[in-house]
C-alpha cells in the first residue's frame, strides 16, 4: 500500500496574518488561495516539496458546526488548544532567533527534551502551537 499525507488542514483567523507567518517568515509557497463568500483558504506547503501541503482555513466554514461549537473552536484557539503542527528544520537555533525577533508568541525555546529530540515551540497568528525540532 502506498499511502502519504497530501494535506492537512489549520485553522485561520486572519488570512493575511497567517500569510505574513508561513510565506514570508517561515519561507512556505502559497500554491493557492481561494476565496469564497468572504472567507479564504490558502493552502500553502514547504519549497521543494510540492507533495505535502497545508490548508490554511476559516475554523467556522465546517457544515454541521453549531454556534456554541463555534464558540468552543473560537476559544480554544484562543488558548492555543484546538490544533498544532510538528515542523522540522535543520537550523533549529537560527530559525528560533529569526521567529523571536518577529515578536512571534514564544512558548518554549530551543530545548533538549527527554524523549530524544531538540525543539522550540511558537503560536501563529491564530495561537496554533507549533513544534520545530531539529532535524538531525
Amino acid at each position: 500500500m502506498d499511502i502519504t499525507i497530501h494535506s492537512s488542514f489549520l485553522p485561520q483567523t486572519d488570512p493575511d496574518a497567517s500569510l505574513a507567518f508561513y510565506r514570508d517568515l517561515l519561507g512556505f509557497e502559497v500554491r493557492n488561495d481561494v476565496g469564497y463568500e468572504g472567507m479564504r483558504w490558502i493552502t500553502i506547503g514547504p519549497v521543494g516539496q510540492p507533495d505535502t501541503a497545508i490548508v490554511l482555513h476559516p475554523p467556522a466554514a465546517s457544515p454541521g458546526v453549531t454556534e456554541d461549537e463555534r464558540r468552543t473552536i473560537a476559544e480554544m484557539m484562543a488558548k492555543g488548544t484546538y490544533a498544532s503542527l510538528l515542523l522540522a528544520t535543520a537550523d533549529l537555533d537560527g530559525t528560533f532567533a529569526r521567529l523571536e525577533a518577529s515578536d512571534v508568541e514564544i512558548v518554549q525555546e530551543p530545548t533538549e527534551q527527554p524523549y530524544g529530540v531538540r525543539d522550540c515551540a511558537v503560536r501563529d497568528p491564530a495561537g496554533n502551537l507549533l513544534r520545530i525540532q531539529q532535524r538531525r
